[in-house]
């Protein structure tokens, strides 16, 4: 049984490599998803506070896997935090970056600092953050100063107090940031009573 289409010469067999095209499904996917992955991470800016190598011990011997604490912010005031968990370090990241976007805030931010002082609380944790004044910058260790720097404020003053577990901070941070208020939202909530 003979085909018509019969390559024979090496010329021919070069030509027709050239324009045949392999069809995969999966290329034109992975593009679109990197694409639309681009376009949601545009507005929020990432930052990783910590990686910790988990092992589970099984029958068979260690199961490794990674989790990763992941604060997402758009510099505007919307801040987030989540942890990622997954088999490889890239994925447990971009996990949590994913997670953190949809478990984001708003905190309220006056000029380039926050509204007043407040003290966040988990655990052993307490975390002071205090406002500054203009150009003072941000004086904060590398978990706090990443919350701050995402949620766009540029000048604060902050002290961890008690113990320093990088995922407790990020939580005792959050507490403090939820408390936060402008001194419109507390004249609305006192003229309600």
């Amino acid at each position: 049984m003979q085909n018509d289409n019969n390559i024979t010469k090496k010329d021919e067999i070069i030509e027709t490599t050239e324009t045949l095209k392999p069809y995969s499904t999966d290329e034109t996917l992975e593009e679109e998803t990197s694409q639309e992955i681009l376009s949601e991470e545009v507005t929020y800016e990432k930052y990783v506070v910590s990686i910790k190598r988990v092992a589970k011990v099984l029958k068979g011997g260690k199961k490794l896997s990674f989790s990763a604490m992941v604060i997402v912010g758009d510099k505007n005031g919307t801040v987030g935090y989540s942890l990622g968990k997954a088999n490889d370090v890239p994925l447990a990241i971009e996990k949590g970056a994913r997670k953190a976007q949809k478990n984001t805030i708003k905190i309220p931010i006056v000029g380039t600092t926050i509204p007043h002082q407040v003290i966040g609380k988990l655990g052993a944790t307490r975390v002071l953050l205090k406002p500054a004044k203009k150009g003072t910058g941000i004086i904060a260790g590398l978990t706090v100063r990443c919350i701050l720097e995402a949620a766009g404020v540029k000048d604060a003053i902050t002290k961890v107090i008690g113990s320093t577990n990088p995922t407790n901070v990020v939580m005792a941070t959050f507490d403090a940031l939820k408390q936060l208020r402008t001194k419109e939202e507390i004249l609305a909530l006192r003229q309600q009573q």
